[in-house]
């Protein structure tokens, strides 16, 4: 790895000295971007900054800078650090136009880049037209060219038309020093199956023939094998043929023909696996004559065993299901990132250079909603002390940092989250990161009748339960399988004309004195013509309600996609237009989600894995010798979290800390703790974060 830049620039005295020795280092590398990074430094300083301060400014950018060469020519390969960038999802879902992309583009360039942010991803359906009755899983709106490959929509990319495809958008990405990204997803599209579109052999740029016929879409589909949460969007294709291979291959060929730097695979990992398709495609992007980040997502169920047989093979991989702005989602990150680490699964070996366990995008400042047709138009949920607690949490895991948010309109303190100094050094450059706590913790997972204290009222569960054998309780959770498992079985109607009121799990649970678990249906409102087209698209579902009178609906998961096989919490949210929120039940007793396509069921869980509390605690070391040290209050009270020295050195058994002393420095709150030679202890607010530098010195 190349040393620090910081080290060649420390003792020049002059803006000039400082640019001729960081163009000296990297410029020639991308000498576009390392002209663009100072003109950027220059507008910085007019008017703002004398020139110490301006000398400061560039020095303490001078690492970040060095990344963009780094990360071309590093001697340990692809991905030699977390991959850091920008994905549209969170903010677009999947409408994002080529303007809406550029004009983010080129805020990145200008903003996040210096700080070592370099992939603009653009996220699912980019072939997708926007036009009435398209949304995620729908069927017939694709563009695919004439061998049944995905291909821009041409109205929302206007410079793919005449067969450019994203080369275009891909050049001006480059001019920028960014570098491009595209989502996939898994094998083939519906679409393309059901066109029966031949397949390309790109090595005669004809129709693909073998046993002397010409193979198609059809031959090569697997329907059985279909994207659990995108049915009608994509299924896996034979890799065992020699058709099902020259389609892929085709893709992906194509990709970087257009000049794509990363790919984002879904539907392959976690409860979708594919390996035999991860395994070709890995062996497709060896044989490039460009680079390209190879990602897999999502990660529900993901396992380490799981993922050692995938990780060689790429650069990032998701290790848990879509992650967005919930407190439920932050905290269940701590118990699979501690897994991973402990693994050492954190910078392995991947394809031509280094892979990474991935938390998923960053849902921070100006978002969208999952399965939404429209751009971002709403804060982030998290609590500030939330959001410092994701930040601190992804950066001590060594986590791809990928933001979701709207840069066009990136606010101050997410800016400042995003880009701190502190957190991206330890994210890149820190090692021997490990969870250091040793205290159970619990975690959210259910909203269950006992969650309301109150008709229209949310509250935590209650755990009072009629057990008197010291067991711990037990608590009705909700959760998904699929509508064939017998599970699913045990929902029942009280009706008036077979028109539900009230559905209710009545199949017996642990508790022989709990009550029925019950939700109630959302009467219809229909006022507009726009209405009645809605009751009739989504004719015999309907919302269901925590209670008779509530605002809140069921929705499948915490706003995300769901994945087969996923166990996901029942949550509820405020009721709107969403197939995730919409049921329906079947005369067999079970009760149907829209967007998913798998139905509810009804397990007991022990009261531990209920509520959210407890402490968490992760170390690592730094390049120069310091440590970091994060407290995480997973309480919702203010808690008083402590370490000693001695812990610490048992922590890091490699580190002699017998009979020393350490300075001690906050990052959040900026707080000099000054020199501590027995514990650390501080007040963390709740949900919140410390994260302590500390520079220890033995007597």
């Amino acid at each position: 790895m190349t040393p620090p830049v910081t080290t060649e620039v420390i003792n020049l005295n002059t803006s000039r000295d400082v640019w001729k020795a960081l163009e000296v280092l990297f410029g020639t590398v991308n000498r576009s971007r390392a002209n663009q990074l100072r003109m950027t430094l220059q507008t910085t300083r007019k008017g703002t900054m004398k020139m110490d301060d301006y000398l400061i400014l560039m020095k303490q950018n001078a690492d970040n800078m060095a990344l963009i060469g780094e990360s071309m020519v590093s001697s340990e390969g692809h991905a030699s650090i977390p991959p850091r960038g920008w994905n549209s999802y969170d903010s677009f879902c999947w409408t994002i136009s080529e303007q809406e992309y550029l004009q983010s583009a080129e805020i990145i360039s200008n903003r996040l880049h210096p700080h070592g942010y370099e992939y603009a991803v653009v996220d699912y359906l980019w072939y997708r037209r926007k036009v009435p009755g398209a949304y995620p899983d729908s069927l017939g709106f694709d563009v695919i060219d004439e061998w049944g490959r995905m291909i821009p929509d041409p109205d929302r990319w206007p410079s793919s038309k005449d067969g450019k495809g994203f080369t275009e958008i891909a050049n001006k990405v480059h001019s920028l020093g960014l570098k491009f990204g595209i989502h996939v997803m898994r094998g083939i599209s519906t679409q393309a199956v059901n066109a029966n579109t031949p397949i390309l052999d790109i090595t005669t740029g004809a129709a693909y023939e073998e046993s002397g016929r010409k193979w198609t879409a059809k031959d090569i589909g697997i329907k059985e094998r279909a994207c659990a949460w995108m049915q009608n969007g994509f299924m896996s294709v034979n890799t065992k043929l020699g058709a099902g291979r020259a389609f892929l291959k085709s893709l992906y060929v194509q990709y970087a023909e257009w000049g794509v730097d990363f790919v984002k695979h879904d539907c392959v990992f976690g409860d979708d696996l594919d390996l035999d398709e991860i395994t070709f495609v890995s062996e497709v992007l060896k044989e490039l004559d460009r680079p390209i980040v190879y990602s897999l997502s999502p990660g529900t169920g993901v396992t380490p065993a799981m993922a050692k047989k995938v990780n060689g093979l790429v650069n990032m991989y998701r290790i848990t299901g879509d992650d967005w702005d919930t407190w439920g989602d932050v905290v269940s990150h701590f118990d699979i990132t501690r897994d991973f680490s402990t693994a050492n699964m954190v910078g392995a070996t991947g394809l031509m250079g280094k892979s990474w366990p991935d938390l998923d995008m960053l849902p921070l400042g100006w978002l969208t909603d999952q399965g939404s047709n429209e751009g971002p138009h709403r804060n982030c949920n998290l609590t500030l002390d939330e959001q410092k607690t994701q930040t601190t949490l992804w950066s001590m895991a060594k986590s791809p940092l990928m933001f979701g948010g709207d840069v066009r309109n990136l606010d101050h303190a997410t800016y400042g989250l995003i880009t701190n100094p502190t957190l991206l050094e330890i994210n890149s450059f820190s090692s021997n990161n490990l969870e250091a706590s040793s205290l159970e913790c619990s975690f959210p997972y259910i909203t269950s009748a006992n969650s309301f204290k109150k008709e229209d009222q949310l509250s935590t569960l209650q755990s009072g339960r009629h057990l008197t054998d010291g067991r711990p309780p037990q608590t009705p959770s909700l959760s998904l399988t699929s509508c064939a498992d017998v599970r699913a079985i045990g929902w029942s109607v009280e009706a008036l004309d077979q028109d539900p009121k009230q559905i209710c799990w009545r199949e017996k649970l642990s508790n022989k004195h709990q009550a029925p678990f019950c939700l109630y249906k959302r009467e219809s409102h229909v006022e507009s013509d726009e209405d009645i087209g809605y009751q009739q698209q989504y004719q015999g579902k309907f919302h269901l309600l925590a209670t008779g009178r509530s605002e809140f609906c069921l929705h499948a998961s915490p706003k995300r996609k769901i994945t087969s096989k996923e166990q996901s919490r029942g949550s509820f949210s405020p009721c709107r237009r969403d197939a995730n929120q919409l049921w329906e039940f079947n005369p067999n007793g079970t009760l149907a989600n829209s967007y998913s396509s798998q139905c509810a069921t009804m397990n007991s869980l022990k009261a531990k894995n209920v509520i959210s509390t407890g402490v968490r605690s992760w170390i690592a070391t730094g390049r120069k010798g310091e440590i970091y040290l994060a407290f995480f209050n997973l309480n919702a009270e203010k808690t008083v979290i402590s370490a000693s020295i001695s812990d610490l050195a048992k922590a890091l058994p490699g580190k002699n800390l017998n009979g020393a002393s350490c300075k001690a420095n906050e990052i959040w709150s900026g707080k000099d703790f000054g020199i501590i030679s027995q514990s650390i202890s501080t007040p963390v607010e709740i949900h919140g974060a410390e994260l302590f530098v500390l520079n220890c010195v033995t007597a």
